[in-house]
């Protein structure tokens, strides 16, 4: 604390609280966007892997029906349909590899601010902690006894003999 904090008017407080009160506010809000674009990223991400899983399982559908024809045509010929089951069997398990994994990306929830909301608690509590704490006395703690030492002096004449 300065010497100057003394001489400063309610008023300049006044606006001092409020000025903390507003930078406070709005880093809390940055810290909202920041854990909020940080959770679309990580949607976006299994949302993309999402997409890759149907691509794979949409080929998986054509190689199968491919495959089914060939047999169909080739039913007694076994050697050039079994070619086209692997193939189809490597790409539905592509598939169902990018499905889960695209799962559990989005499976970690809605983009939510929890780090700030957390501390936005905390900081409410902190005030309302102070807000209702009561004041701290302003005067001595131990009563001063008039004409010892350490007394004020006194404003009153005192009576000469």
């Amino acid at each position: 604390m300065s010497a100057d904090d003394g001489d400063r008017s309610l008023g300049e407080i006044v606006s001092e609280v409020s000025d903390k009160a507003s930078l406070l506010v709005r880093e809390e809000i940055e810290l909202a966007k920041a854990e909020v674009l940080d959770k679309a990223k990580k949607m976006g991400r299994g949302a993309g892997i999402g997409a890759a899983a149907g691509v794979f399982l949409i080929f998986a559908l054509v190689m199968f029906l491919h495959t089914l024809a060939w047999l169909l045509v080739d039913i007694f010929d076994s050697a050039i349909w079994i070619g086209f089951a692997i193939v189809t069997g490597l790409l539905v398990l592509l598939g169902i590899i990018a499905g889960l994994v695209a799962a559990k990306l989005i499976k970690a929830g809605p983009p939510t601010p929890d780090m700030a909301i957390e501390q936005a608690k905390i900081t409410r509590d902190t005030i309302e902690a102070h807000a209702t704490a009561p004041p701290a006395p302003s005067g001595p703690a131990v009563p001063v006894v008039p004409g010892e030492p350490g007394a004020a002096p006194s404003t009153q004449e005192t009576p000469k003999p």
